[in-house]
């Protein structure tokens, strides 16, 4: 959700650049196993390089831990699980159109870019207050139950 026109890239972490095997990626995938180890190698490079991204994760992975500890209904389960996946999936549409922009922008500063950058960290953000109010109501009254019984104890 950076604001930063600048490319975060470094030219040695440039697949196309310096994979050989990458030079083609703008083709059709080949098979599937070919498309899913593009996909995975973007979630990969959004968790290594987008600060963000590793906290959306760490708190998807706490929100579905304590699902799990405060044995939620699979549908409160579920929901918790939509709600952070869309974020997720959203963090990593803000990484792409950030790395578009400043592809297409280089080190210039452009009225546009800034619109289009802004408006896609405020789609994360959006999405992420909601996921984070879903989660509080699912989450929140069973775990007051389970502090106070512990507490009465």
């Amino acid at each position: 959700m950076s604001n930063k026109l600048s490319s975060p890239l470094k030219s040695d972490s440039l697949e196309t650049v310096t994979n050989p095997e990458r030079k083609l990626s703008w083709q059709v995938a080949s098979n599937l196993f070919v498309s899913f180890k593009y996909a995975w190698a973007g979630i990969t490079y959004a968790f290594r390089t987008q600060r963000n991204f590793k906290i959306h994760v760490s708190v998807c992975i706490l929100a579905l831990s304590l699902g799990i500890f405060l044995h939620l209904s699979a549908v409160s389960m579920a929901v918790i699980g939509l709600t952070s996946g869309l974020v997720l999936a959203l963090e990593l549409l803000n990484t792409a159109i950030e790395s578009l922009v400043d592809l297409t922008v280089k080190q210039t500063y452009h009225e546009l870019a800034k619109i289009a950058k802004d408006c896609a960290a405020g789609a994360v953000l959006v999405a992420a207050m909601v996921a984070v109010f879903v989660a509080g109501i699912l989450i929140i009254p069973p775990l007051w139950v389970e502090v106070a019984g512990y507490l009465i104890h």
